[in-house]
């Protein structure tokens, strides 16, 4: 089996990703590129629509209509099938787009999201992408639904964007005969942009998640994001006021520890933020006593490795301009390879904003103030970050700096530097310096599109001499069509030291490579398309040996027109275990893994539903050997949407492990709850459960949004053990937390 594993190996070598990326087209598919220049003028106006969902003021017949949209799935720029048309407005202080989306069958609209924040992808959904500064590297995206559920999103780079980001705009939407239409103004107060520059990079998408259609008015290579747009012109004299936005709030917070030695406060926390724009491309932000009480929880995780697991950041204020934070897109080098872990794959980043205001148990730390200025001028980036940290345990009070700046170069590519200094988990010195370079081609043949990034970052902190850099690069062809492959490679040195970022392997060599094929089926029968690939990783220590090694052998991946899939694989895994490590512990027993070098083979399957029908869900079974033994996992989860109003989730996640040193099972349960009373006020419960913590974790909170920019949070975290696992549960903690906060624009 080793043999094999490393003539595979040797197949995704950086000789086989160059192979294939010369790799012609499939024949069959027919390719339309359709990122010619499309141009819309944006209207000027004097009187703005009312947002009602209805395109009935005479005001709509000012603008020019957009027809023009075509396929991206399942058609490559092919007719669509229903007919879309999309009109822009703008007066000083805003833009407004109009939007009327026929369907035949409006009954059968899919529109279970109603919450605002919330991702859409189940949603027949408009999708706006802004693009102010029109320079193809960032942007804007904004979606709603039938219900006017708003979500926004920020691109974190041409190709990826934060889910969590949000801002102030409004929205109305209405079912109108066949169609159904969707009215937004987004305030020009609510995103940066440089009032020299009249014309700006703007895309329209569009889904019916029924038939599995998404269209879109440019696209590339089945895709559409800021490198990938069309123009809006004539946007002249807007305003962004005095750009300035205070937002004070009030939180009430009664913590309650149980047990004999248990404890209780209440505490009245107000805070203010304020923002405000330097000139109408540049922010600075203000946070004075940071509370962070109504930030979701996060979801559970079971680790079963020997290395940390990663949690995404979570909290507005340091999601707000994150993309301008960014450094080498390690977090992407390898995303989407199923052969790494999300640990793996954000390893070596030299800022995560989760390591402020964070101890290292994940207990919140007070931020007493706080600056932030971020932003672009002219061609270049910039992201500043100052906190002042109090004090907790036997850590001082500390001051942390973060300073990132990038410069636009070539056509859609930057280079760039951060700096880093300040330790919030100790009393040591810490700083970290980088530079790294983005180089993405989108005018390839065929619509393809390349990327490469290079980075190298050195930390210095006392008592840690030589071997304190971390290095990489990474090249792609994302092809969704036809051929498409990938590599990545960093070095992380035993000393390098990122205090306000993310390791969790040091010492390593990490070499990724995937290599896969997408066909698309035509003539409107049950599949959409198929994939099949092969994903690697391979880690290795470098004083010399090997760590970890993985190779996914995706055999088959289907999706039909309904969004139904089903995915087969096999994983070859091969870990060398240096030093023995607890992987189960109980108050009677430890399970350990011995040192020695482990090779195991997985087969697994996964069969999902598409997430527009009532009752929707996924299941996956995986099965093999494990490290000496075997493992049987189940995994599975099941939503009934059983109305916009009402939504029930469930997922449970169980591990079954024989080993010589001892059996064990690990579960892992969650159950949700979404009630919509309307759609300004929700009530959202979580329930989450581990038999490695036998805690059940309850987060129980009533939110109500009367407009954008106003929000009121009744919060509840409530956390029961039993930690004699002898089934009788005891109070643990409890934490209720009363907050409203309040937008006052300028």
């Amino acid at each position: 089996m080793r043999s094999a594993v490393t003539a595979c190996w040797a197949m995704l070598s950086p000789w086989m990703f160059l192979a294939h990326t010369a790799s012609a087209q499939d024949a069959s598919e027919a390719v339309v590129v359709t990122d010619a220049p499309k141009q819309v003028r944006a209207v000027r106006i004097s009187v703005p629509p009312v947002i009602d969902g209805n395109l009935n003021d005479p005001v709509w017949e000012q603008a020019e209509v957009i027809t023009d949209f075509h396929q991206t799935r399942p058609g490559n720029g092919t007719p669509t099938s229903e007919r879309t048309e999309v009109y822009v407005l703008y007066d000083d202080d805003a833009l407004y787009i109009g939007a009327r989306m026929f369907d035949s069958e409006p009954d059968r609209i899919a529109a279970p999201v109603i919450r605002h924040g919330q991702g859409m992808p189940s949603d027949d959904r408009l999708v706006v992408i802004l693009d102010p500064f029109n320079a193809g590297r960032a942007g804007y995206r904004f979606e709603t639904n039938l219900n006017a559920a708003r979500h926004d999103s920020l691109y974190t780079s041409p190709t990826s964007f934060s889910l969590d980001w949000n801002t102030i705009w409004d929205v109305a939407a209405n079912v109108e005969g066949n169609a159904w239409v969707a009215e937004i103004e987004i305030p020009f107060k609510s995103i940066p942009f440089d009032p020299a520059i009249e014309t700006w990079g703007f895309n329209f998408g569009r889904a019916i998640r029924r038939r599995g259609e998404e269209m879109a008015w440019v696209s590339r290579n089945r895709t559409y994001n800021p490198t990938v747009m069309g123009q809006m012109t004539g946007l002249e004299g807007l305003s962004a006021g005095a750009g300035l936005d205070i937002v004070p709030s009030l939180a009430v917070n009664r913590r309650r520890v149980y047990g004999p030695q248990g404890e209780s406060e209440v505490n009245w926390e107000p805070s203010l933020d304020a923002f405000y724009r330097l000139t109408p491309s540049l922010n600075a932000a203000l946070t004075v006593n940071t509370d962070f009480s109504a930030t979701e929880v996060d979801n559970r995780q079971v680790n079963l490795s020997r290395f940390s697991l990663f949690f995404p950041e979570k909290r507005d204020f340091f999601l707000n301009d994150s993309d301008l934070f960014q450094f080498g897109n390690i977090s992407g080098m390898a995303g989407g390879n199923n052969a790494t872990s999300g640990g793996s794959r954000e390893n070596a980043r030299p800022f995560f904003s989760r390591r402020i205001g964070l101890s290292q148990t994940g207990a919140p730390v007070d931020i007493n103030y706080g600056g932030r200025i971020s932003g672009r001028v002219g061609r270049w980036n910039i992201g500043t970050l100052a906190i002042r940290q109090d004090e907790f345990g036997a850590v001082d009070a500390s001051d942390l700096f973060v300073a990132r700046v990038s410069a636009n170069v070539l056509e859609d590519s930057a280079i760039g530097f951060i700096y880093t200094d300040g330790d919030p988990a100790s009393n040591i010195d810490n700083s970290v310096a980088g530079v790294d370079f983005r180089y993405i081609n989108n005018q390839l043949a065929q619509g393809r599109t390349f990327e490469a990034d290079a980075w190298y970052q050195q930390s210095d902190t006392p008592g840690l001499q030589g071997d304190d850099a971390a290095w990489g690069f990474g090249l792609r062809m994302p092809n969704s069509t036809g051929w498409r492959s990938r590599m990545g490679f960093k070095e992380v040195q035993r000393n390098f030291n990122p205090a306000m970022g993310y390791v969790n392997r040091s010492n390593i060599r990490d070499l990724t490579a995937d290599v896969g094929y997408t066909h698309f089926f035509t003539g409107g029968g049950l599949l959409q398309s198929a994939f099949a690939g092969i994903d690697g990783q391979r880690i290795e220590v470098i004083d010399g040996g090997l760590q970890t090694q993985v190779l996914t052998y995706r055999l088959l991946e289907l999706e039909t027109n309904s969004r139904d899939s089903m995915e087969l694989s096999v994983i070859d895994n091969r870990e060398v275990v240096q030093r023995p490590f607890t992987i189960y512990s109980s108050p009677d027993r430890q399970v350990s893994i011995a040192p020695g070098d482990y090779s195991f083979t997985e087969q697994e399957i996964e069969v999902s539903t598409g997430g527009q029908r009532q009752l929707a869900g996924s299941v996956g079974y995986l099965t093999g050997d494990f490290y000496n033994g075997e493992r049987d996992n189940i995994r599975a989860s099941l939503s009934w949407n059983q109305s916009s109003n009402f939504v029930l989730s469930t997922s449970f996640d169980w591990n079954n492990i024989s080993l010589p040193q001892g059996d064990f099972i690990t579960r892992l349960t969650s159950v949700s709850t979404q009630v919509a009373f309307s759609s300004t006020l929700y009530w959202i419960n979580l329930v989450q459960y581990d038999n490695l913590s036998e805690e059940i974790g309850i987060n129980t909170r009533l939110q109500w949004i009367p407009r954008a920019g106003q929000e009121g949070f009744i919060v509840l975290n409530y956390n029961v053990q039993d930690y004699d696992k002898n089934n009788r549960f005891e109070a643990l903690s409890s934490d209720l937390s009363v907050k409203f906060r309040y937008t006052i624009r300028f």
